[in-house]
């Protein structure tokens, strides 16, 4: 397994991490556990020591069952990651009360690798009025977190603004070949590296859109090989150096041995293959369906039609041809009211996007692919 050095920690982690928020299912919807043990034996047998779970993963099941299963090995042999929830804390009580929760749930004494969940602009403004920072050193200083760092979901300007509020010892951003230009971005990284700040990445492969590209794309992409689609999302990741973990949300025992032999057979990117994967992205993006930014100026509709959720889930239908993700996100917005359905045709939204959208006309489109 390659491994990469936390200067600034003064540490070795396994590049590749076992993300464990999206373990298989049972059929009554909890963690398939025989099947999830399986997968996280073989990671860890193979040499992944990086573990990651949070406060909300799998409706908390996540932590009892990971803290369960990291019982079979020695302490020292595994970097145990968990996250504050930042939308459950109103109080500075909260913050000792929900970690000693997420202690006793995993059945440990201390975490290695803990993390402000999901920071963004309104977040860290409770970060900053309840010096939650404060509280995490003290944590630190009774040998309860040996590492501070936070995750990331907002635009750029956020990021800097929270990279450069505090001496962290990590942080950890979404980065994959399609999203180098949203949230903290290849700009995020490069600051973080500037800082010195160790970068640990989530959703390299996109939710898993990155795995099963189109027919014609991933052809494209396969010249004279036998990798998966998943492999060239790592290994496009791991050629940035100062990104020492690159977490994956496996949720079979295929993905796992699939990614187990990505990193234990790693080898860089050549340059033909680099410019595949530029021209993938460049393929990709052109079969976006229309050019909404989602920056939400249409928003509030007067009748509930949620459009940036709309035209995020179309776009993401036309570019990765992932049926499945498309009709759930149709079905969440039905359930909630919000999809096109709901439509009265007033025109009011057209008048205030910026992208001069015909909204109207490409709400009955979604309509009409999705009847089709």
């Amino acid at each position: 397994m390659i491994k990469r050095g936390l200067n600034k920690l003064n540490i070795e982690t396994s590049l590749l991490g076992f993300g464990t928020m999206r373990f298989p299912l049972d059929n009554n919807g909890q963690i398939d556990e025989l099947e999830s043990e399986k997968m996280l034996d073989l990671a860890i047998k193979s040499g992944v020591n990086y573990i990651d779970t949070a406060y909300p993963y799998h409706n908390g099941e996540s932590e009892p069952f990971v803290g369960r299963i990291l019982d079979k090995y020695p302490r020292e042999s595994f970097y145990l990651a968990t996250k504050l929830p930042m939308w459950k804390i109103n109080t500075k009580e909260d913050v000792t009360t929900i970690f000693e929760e997420q202690l006793q749930r995993l059945n440990k004494d201390y975490v290695d690798f803990y993390l402000l969940h999901a920071l963004n602009k309104e977040h860290f403004e409770k970060v900053k009025s309840l010096e939650i920072i404060k509280i995490l050193e003290d944590f630190r200083n009774k040998g309860k977190i040996k590492y501070i760092g936070f995750s990331f979901h907002d635009e750029y300007e956020v990021f800097d603004e929270i990279i450069n509020y505090y001496d962290w010892d990590f942080c950890q951003i979404q980065f994959n070949y399609m999203d180098t230009k949203i949230q903290a971005g290849l700009k995020g990284y490069e600051l973080a590296t500037k800082l010195s700040i160790p970068v640990i990445v989530m959703e390299p492969i996109k939710g898993g859109l990155l795995a099963n590209l189109p027919t014609d794309v991933s052809t494209y992409l396969h010249i004279g090989d036998n990798a998966t689609d998943s492999s060239y999302a790592l290994r496009y990741v791991a050629k940035f150096d100062n990104i020492k973990v690159i977490l994956s949300g496996m949720s079979t025992l295929e993905q796992v041995i699939d990614n187990l032999d990505t990193f234990n057979n790693y080898q860089k990117l050549s340059k033909d293959e680099v410019e595949r994967i530029e021209e993938v992205v460049k393929m990709l993006n052109s079969r976006i369906k229309n050019g909404c930014t989602g920056c939400r100026y249409c928003m509030p509709c007067p009748k509930g039609v949620n459009i940036p959720r709309i035209f995020a889930s179309w776009n993401e239908y036309g570019i990765y041809d992932n049926r499945v993700s498309f009709e759930n996100s149709v079905k969440f917005l039905k359930q909630n009211n919000n999809f096109v359905d709901a439509c009265v045709k007033c025109g009011k939204c057209e008048k205030v996007c910026p992208q001069k959208i015909c909204i109207r006309k490409d709400l009955e489109k979604v309509k009409k692919e999705l009847e089709k």
